[in-house]
């Protein structure tokens, strides 16, 4: 009985839906089947003031009624008269259309397309064929020196890097027998430098802060005995210049020649190290922690909560801290985010603000944390980091930021969502948020050793609109890469992926020397493009200042030369500054290791509105 009620009940439903399913007979047998539309193709275009045939191709099937290809009533939105399938739109734009078809039982079916009505144009020109003449990087001020007489070395701006290719190292330990160096002012304050470098083979470095205001040897401080490896990572040094004065100066030195840090570690004979970048930040004043909201999770989880798509989690209270259960992984971060709320306080624009996290994962664990609204996301954002947390690794996040807008209902989310394990368990535990009350201040300088984009002589050329941007550029924990131009070809080595999307960027076009598109034209982007190894990255056609893409499209990227074609399907109202935006941050991006791209060919082709 009550499986006779279920199945009638499904019946009343179908019936009532029309388009839900096929009628079945008392014993479960189908007595009326659903008709079929075949034909209808996903996406169709035609230009303003042509006729356009909606039928054309398109069949409808029915196994009781036969053919019902002529009662298909085809429907748009917005509003397209149709006359036998056939309407002429006059309006360029995007209709959505729906096909329909009911049969003699009451049963219909539905199939569904996009008819994208453009402006009639003139050909096709070219309006844009981006040419990559080889250049030499720029050394930003950085001097190479090597001791002929106790190596033989080489020092080079090439690939985009600074490159130290030693092919015998010599006999005696000389640490100073290959270096690279870059004397910069000091004053009051304190300091600290990154160098962004990597080796073919293991060997060692040290990093130091000379006193080059005094004759004598004399620093200010540093490390020594570095080791390094064939992964690209950053190589740090902290030290204060308090009490000197403006006038004062100090020598940077990375010092790579033969170092032997222990009888049993020594620096090759041969080795090759390649430097993508170096940051030096100065740092002034002070800043006095003011903490708003603290949640220590002693006795339960109050301020945490979830907010799930597709995966599936619980929070418990587990050892004095919030335990987040994950027993089932989404298919992307935001499927599940982990809330921090900040009860009545509100952020202020242009006030400093920091907070603090400490987060345990089971699994290895990637993702975002960001302090935004509640209710606005990312429309309304204060801080983006990624999240990069190791198995079984407990890690503080932190951040400091100004908030560039008020915002009333802040709450500190971590994206969560997508885990390649399929599950995981993550606690948090210390969390403190607050405003920052002082003069800190710390200004950075980025030197990178490519001929082009931000801060290189091409800068501004229109005729080199290309740059790369990468996480650690904005002191992210991942994503480091580089550009170069040889032999007719644009080459993105990306020597560390992040699993954040923009953390890995390659674009054409951007605010200090933007790709300028004008109006009443439709454009035709055509790309031949290949890497060392099968990547796949994101394709955006922005305007520069909003996030309202022109053309997305996903890349499969192989090792064998593709080309790729992607047209605008409306028209700009005025000139506009766009970006051609290369996505490629990712986790399998970052599972292949070193990955380089190489674009031969960039061509844009215009079609004017007649």
């Amino acid at each position: 009985m009550k499986k006779l009620i279920t199945l009638m009940l499904a019946l009343a439903l179908c019936v009532a839906a029309f388009t839900a399913c096929n009628v079945f007979d008392e014993s479960g047998n189908v007595e009326n089947e659903k008709p079929v539309i075949t034909g209808v193709q996903d996406a169709v275009s035609v230009v303003a003031g042509t006729e356009f045939n909606a039928l054309d191709g398109v069949t409808a099937t029915d196994k009781e009624d036969g053919d019902l290809t002529a009662q298909i009533v085809v429907e748009a939105t917005p509003t397209l008269e149709f006359v036998n399938g056939k309407a002429t739109p006059a309006t360029a734009g995007t209709y959505e259309l729906t096909y329909s078809v009911t049969d003699s039982g009451n049963l219909t079916a539905e199939a569904y397309s996009t008819l994208t009505v453009t402006r009639a144009t003139a050909e096709a020109t070219k309006y844009l064929d981006v040419k990559f003449e080889a250049k030499e990087g720029e050394s930003k001020g950085w001097n190479a020196f090597i001791d002929d007489n106790a190596v033989e070395a080489t020092a080079s701006l090439t690939e985009g890097a600074y490159v130290f290719d030693v092919t015998d190292s010599g006999t005696d330990v000389n640490s100073g027998a290959v270096k690279l160096s870059k004397i910069i002012p000091v004053k009051n304050a304190d300091y600290k430098v990154k160098v962004w470098a990597k080796s073919n083979v293991t060997t060692y470095a040290h990093l130091i802060a000379k006193n080059d205001s005094v004759s004598e040897w004399q620093t200010f401080g540093g490390e020594w005995n570095f080791e390094l490896g064939t992964s690209v990572k950053a190589f740090e040094i902290s030290f204060s210049a308090a009490g000197t004065e403006t006038s004062n100066r100090a020598e940077i030195i990375f010092e790579m020649g033969k170092i032997q840090p222990s009888r049993r570690k020594i620096s090759p004979e041969s080795y090759k190290i390649t430097i993508d970048k170096i940051e030096i930040y100065e740092i002034t004043g002070t800043d006095t922690e003011k903490a708003l909201v603290t949640y220590n999770f002693d006795e339960n989880t109050d301020g945490v909560t979830l907010n799930q798509g597709s995966a599936q989690a619980t929070l418990s209270h587990d050892n004095g801290a919030a335990k987040i259960d994950v027993t089932k992984a989404g298919t992307e971060n935001w499927d599940l985010k982990i809330v921090i709320g900040l009860g009545t306080v509100n952020l202020e624009a242009g006030i400093k603000y920091f907070y603090r996290v400490k987060v345990t994962s089971a699994n290895a664990q990637a993702g975002e944390i960001c302090l935004e609204s509640n209710a606005k996301e990312w429309e309304n954002r204060a801080n983006f980091a990624d999240l990069s947390i190791n198995a079984g690794e407990t890690k503080t996040l932190t951040a400091t930021f100004v908030a560039g807008s008020a915002i009333d209902d802040p709450v500190l989310k971590m994206y969560v969502g997508k885990n390649a394990a399929g599950s995981n368990v993550i606690t948090v535990d210390d969390f403190v948020f607050g405003k920052l009350e002082g003069d800190k201040e710390t200004v950075k300088t980025l030197d990178r050793f490519t001929a082009y984009g931000g801060g290189s002589a091409l800068a501004t050329d229109p005729d080199y609109i290309y740059d790369t941007f990468n996480g650690t550029d904005e002191d992210n924990d991942l994503g480091v890469g580089t550009i170069w131009t040889t032999d007719g070809s644009l080459f993105y080595r990306i020597d560390q992926a992040s699993n954040t999307d923009w953390h890995n960027k390659l674009f054409f076009g951007y605010t200090a020397n933007p790709l300028v598109l004008p109006a009443d034209s439709y454009f035709t982007v055509k790309i031949k493009i290949r890497a060392d190894k099968n990547v796949t990255c994101a394709l955006f056609l922005n305007a520069l200042g909003s996030w309202a893409p022109r053309v997305t499209q996903s890349l499969d990227i192989t090792e064998e030369w593709q080309e790729f074609e992607f047209t605008t399907t409306d028209t700009l109202v005025t000139d506009m500054n766009f970006e051609l935006l290369f996505q490629f941050g990712s986790a399998d991006t970052a599972a292949l290791g070193e990955v380089t791209v190489e674009i031969s060919e960039l061509v844009i082709m215009q079609k004017i509105v007649a």
